[in-house]
């Protein structure tokens, strides 16, 4: 089971490696910018040639649906769930000693075992999201700095936590 651990944390490191490579290689070799350029020019950058507000506003929901689908699919969400309660009852059991410091370090040693298993849990997703979600934002970077200047991110960022939350509710992901 160590194996399999260590396993997924080289395969996320490896992934998210080529996307860094994949960023950084964006202008110096052209063909990266191509071939995107030719994939999401007539469909994404359509819908910004209609109209620029509501066409982003489409793409984050796009993208924040994706994302959410593949949390959904590529991950064990009973485990997520049940992770999640075994969390709430220990943040309510550090509320309770507070005053008691040996108990309260116990508590939050107990937390802490929570981040391998999380991490593993939503390992999976990452590694098929990341390649894609660096390209695609490399693309729209480029479409919408000169409208927005540096604060398309910011925007898309708020965009991304309202429509993933939304998603989130109505497909149950934990």
């Amino acid at each position: 089971m160590e194996d399999k651990k260590g396993l997924g944390m080289i395969w996320l490191l490896v992934v998210l490696g080529l996307s860094w490579v994949v960023f950084a290689l964006w202008d110096k070799y052209p063909v990266i910018k191509q071939t995107v350029d030719s994939v999401l020019d007539p469909t994404f950058g359509a819908l910004l040639k209609i109209n620029v507000y509501l066409g982003f506003a489409a793409i984050i929901a796009f993208t924040s649906l994706i994302l959410t689908l593949a949390q959904k699919y590529l991950s064990d969400q009973e485990q997520l769930r049940e992770m999640k309660k075994e969390q709430k009852f220990l943040q309510e059991e550090m509320k309770k000693y507070r005053e008691h410091p040996e108990k309260l370090l116990e508590l939050q040693k107990k937390q802490l075992e929570f981040f391998p298993r999380t991490m593993e849990l939503t390992t999976k997703p990452l590694l098929f999201t990341t390649i894609p979600i660096i390209l695609f934002f490399r693309w729209f970077g480029n479409y919408l700095e000169p409208i927005f200047g540096g604060w398309w991110i910011l925007y898309y960022i708020l965009g991304s936590l309202i429509f993933s939350s939304i998603f989130r509710k109505l497909l149950n992901v934990a």
